[in-house]
Parts: structure tokens; C-alpha cells; sequence
């Protein structure tokens, strides 16, 4: 007994057993307010996922998908929930500033124009002569020039306007736009909120249907933490891996975890926000094959051209910039299969 005391006491003071390893903080930031989508990193954060890597994460709401990468490049973060096209554009101006992705999330893009039915505006050849209107600055609204070239469109013949997010759906609405350059899943229950039915009454032109074949959100670090802390890095990933997994299966825990990190949201439609993410951006075919978490170098590749032709980049990334699978678990570990209940 005497000797065994003695040998964890020394183990302790050498800190060589991982119960009492020394703990990493990591400051994290999402990508707006909160909401279902985040719900692997606040399901990690509250069933002490985070935790059980040694890790102490302090999660803080966001900005927008884009400035998460800002975030993290100016010091606040050291990781987040953000855009990878983000990435690629700030990849391309500083090489070797910008954060990489980690841990992909959303495998298909939410960037789409939503048109309603009595606009008459059935293919991309109807946004002539239409009146378009979104935020200066999101990829959906930068990248609607490619959108156009893919799909025979004179952006010439396109009117559109700049405005504020909130302003987007009720503009619509009152028919001083025909369409706007949106998030799905944002405006689908922005929709909803103003009591229209996105699913009957309006038509939604997702770019990934249309040519433009591009990833989207996931989790990031800093390229510090990428080099300095590698240990921290596989550790927030095999954390956010195994609650994304549940999730997947359980929206009733994951609905428990978002209100025990924000309890002044509306549980009812942050579980809906959740059910749209994982059955309309995180159910990517390729996912079957290669696991959640990861992407397909090619698709990247082509992504990367599409992001440097929309936001008229001068100097093209590598895939290798913008994404590191090294920290992944095992595909077999990362088999990612939804039911809503």
C-alpha cells in the first residue's frame, strides 16, 4: 500500500498519468449566434468530451461564418466553426496566416437564391430582368458572377441590390426583390418565422446543383496551435468527432446541450436547424466512403478555382493550405449515419 501511494504521488508530480495531465486551454468561436448547427462542439463542451482530451474550451458565440478565419488570424481564437471558402480566400492573400481546417462539417454548401413561385422564375435564364437583392460580402452574393457564367446568364441584365441580411425574406416577401442570395439554412426558417411555407411556395436555386461543386463550414485552427500544440489539435478533433457522431443519432441530447450553453433559445427550431443541417449539408455521398471530417482533394482543388475566380483572387492555394487530414481518427471511427427522432 505504502509503495503504491508513493508511486502515484511520483507519477503526479512527474505528470505522467493522463488522469492528472496538465490542461490545454483553447478559446473557440462559432460561427453566429447559437444555433442547432453547433451542436457537436456545445454537445462536446457539456457531456465533457472536450474535457476527457485535457482540453479546457471556452466557446463563445460568432460573427459570421467569415470572420471566424478573422478571428482566429487576429489572436482572439485559437479555433472555430467557420466557412472554408473563407479560408481559401484569406490563404491566398497571406499564405501561412490563415487558420486550416481540421475537421470538415458541412460537405454540401447552403449558398442558394430563393425566389418565390409567383416571381415566374424557373431557371437561371429567368433571373434576367429580375431584381436580386443580399449582403455585400457572402460567398453566395460574391460568387453569383460564376453562378451566371456556368449557367448562360447576363449578369448584365440582373439587377441587383445590396442590403442587410434581416432585410433579405421580408423584402421578398412584399415583392420589392424577386429573389435574394441567401444561406439555406438561414432563410428557411427566417421563412418560417414570417409564416411562409419555403418548402411549397418558393423555388431554391442551390449552387451546388448549378456547377459549383464547394465545401463549406467546419471546425478550424490556428496555424499556431497547428505547430505548437498538435497533441490539443487531435484531441479537439477525436472530441468533436465522437459528439458529432451522437448527434447524428440523438437530437434529444444534442437539443440538451445547446440549451445548456444558450438557455434563451427556442429549443424547437434549433432542433429543426439541427435536423436541415444534417440532412441537407452534412450528407454528402463521398461521406460514406471516406467518414465525416474528411474531403476529397480533387472537389477541393476545384473549389479553390471557383472561390479564386468569384472573389478574383490573385494567387491559387493547394489543397494541402487549406485542409489537414493528419489529425483525423480512423475512417471506420468516423462513420457518420443520421436518424431524425
Amino acid at each position: 500500500m505504502k509503495h503504491t501511494l508513493l508511486g502515484a504521488t511520483f507519477a503526479l508530480i512527474a505528470g505522467i498519468t493522463p488522469a492528472f495531465a496538465e490542461m490545454t486551454d483553447i478559446r473557440f468561436t462559432l460561427g453566429w449566434k447559437t444555433q442547432g448547427s453547433d451542436a457537436p462542439f456545445l454537445m462536446a463542451l457539456s457531456r465533457g468530451y472536450f474535457a476527457d482530451e485535457n482540453l479546457n474550451v471556452t466557446i463563445d458565440q460568432g460573427e459570421g461564418s467569415a470572420a471566424t478565419v478573422t478571428r482566429i488570424m487576429g489572436g482572439a481564437y485559437d479555433a472555430g466553426f467557420g466557412d472554408i471558402n473563407a479560408i481559401i480566400q484569406n490563404a491566398a492573400a497571406r499564405p501561412g496566416e490563415a487558420p486550416v481546417m481540421v475537421y470538415q462539417l458541412w460537405n454540401r454548401p447552403p449558398f442558394a437564391i430563393v425566389t418565390p413561385k409567383s416571381a415566374g422564375i424557373e431557371t437561371p435564364a429567368d433571373f434576367e430582368g429580375k431584381r436580386l437583392g443580399g449582403a455585400q460580402g457572402t460567398p453566395t452574393t460574391r460568387l453569383f458572377p460564376v453562378f451566371a457564367k456556368l449557367n448562360g446568364v447576363d449578369i448584365d441584365k440582373v439587377a441587383q441590390e445590396n442590403m442587410a441580411p434581416n432585410l433579405q425574406e421580408p423584402m421578398m416577401i412584399r415583392g420589392d426583390i424577386d429573389g435574394a442570395f441567401v444561406f439555406t439554412i438561414t432563410s428557411w426558417f427566417n421563412l418560417i418565422a414570417n409564416r411562409q411555407d419555403p418548402a411549397a411556395d418558393y423555388n431554391w436555386f442551390q449552387f451546388e446543383e448549378y456547377g459549383m461543386d464547394l465545401y463549406s463550414n467546419g471546425m478550424m485552427v490556428s496555424r499556431e496551435m497547428l505547430t505548437e500544440n498538435p497533441d490539443a489539435v487531435a484531441g479537439l478533433v477525436r472530441a468533436v468527432n465522437r459528439a458529432t457522431l451522437e448527434i447524428a443519432k440523438d437530437q434529444d441530447i444534442a437539443v440538451e446541450a445547446i440549451m445548456a450553453f444558450d438557455n434563451l433559445v427556442d429549443p424547437e427550431l434549433e432542433r429543426a436547424r439541427l435536423e436541415f443541417a444534417l440532412t441537407n449539408l452534412m450528407n454528402a455521398a463521398e461521406t460514406a466512403e471516406i467518414g465525416m471530417g474528411d474531403l476529397v482533394d480533387e472537389r477541393l482543388t476545384r473549389s479553390i478555382a471557383i472561390v479564386a475566380e468569384g472573389y478574383g483572387l490573385e494567387r491559387l492555394p493547394e489543397a494541402s493550405e487549406i485542409f489537414d487530414r493528419s489529425f483525423l481518427p480512423p475512417a471506420d471511427t468516423r462513420s457518420f449515419e443520421v436518424e431524425i427522432n
